[in-house]
């Protein structure tokens, strides 16, 4: 998540001090994301340095600087807004990861460790549709962020059944050596060589 572009995006509705800027970032995100402030802090500097954002003393009434978008922050934010989120290559997922690596594992059951995630997965999944039922149509950011949670998690879950269904379709390995799918070297995916 890019915390830099959060807060130009509110920086864009107006001057803001860094606490206020933490607080309003949780409170838009459905409080699901907490932000320490330091980062607030680092982050805001670092857009200063770069010509996003410039800031004045509070004056009298303490050492906090009011933070204020430039018109190179308003751009900045407008592309970052307009760009969709990479998909090329794949994020490294610890569970895919497990699972590719568990069927060179001798002993290990895939089926069962499949079942185990799946099973800790729906119980994710249970969790928050029991959150998402409290929660009132005035909080909208929290809804938001719980849907996404929910279709992400079921994402998962379809991929281990596809996942099951194509290892039970596997021959057996001969001997108990590599299985007879072994993936070949330097197979390309989205155009990176893995």
């Amino acid at each position: 998540m890019s915390i830099r572009h959060a807060l130009l995006a509110l920086l864009s509705e107006g001057s803001k001090y860094g606490l206020q800027l933490r607080q309003e970032f949780e409170a838009r995100t459905g409080e699901v994301w907490p932000l320490n402030v330091g980062q607030v802090y680092t982050t805001l500097q670092r857009l200063e340095r770069d010509g996003l954002v410039e800031s004045e003393g509070a004056g009298d009434d303490g050492p906090q600087n009011v933070f204020t978008i430039t018109a190179d922050g308003s751009e900045e934010l407008k592309g970052w807004l307009r760009t969709p989120p990479g998909v090329v290559p794949p994020p490294r997922d610890e569970l895919v990861i497990k699972v590719l690596v568990a069927r060179q594992v001798p002993g290990v059951d895939l089926a069962e460790l499949l079942q185990v995630h799946r099973r800790h997965l729906v119980e994710a999944m249970q969790e928050y549709t029991r959150l998402k039922a409290g929660i009132g149509d005035e909080e909208v950011e929290l809804s938001l962020a719980v849907d996404s949670e929910l279709f992400r998690l079921e994402a998962i879950v379809r991929w281990l059944d596809t996942a099951d269904a194509r290892l039970k379709r596997l021959p057996a390995p001969a001997g108990g050596g590599t299985p007879a799918s072994a993936p070949r070297v330097g197979r390309r995916i989205g155009g990176i060589r893995r």
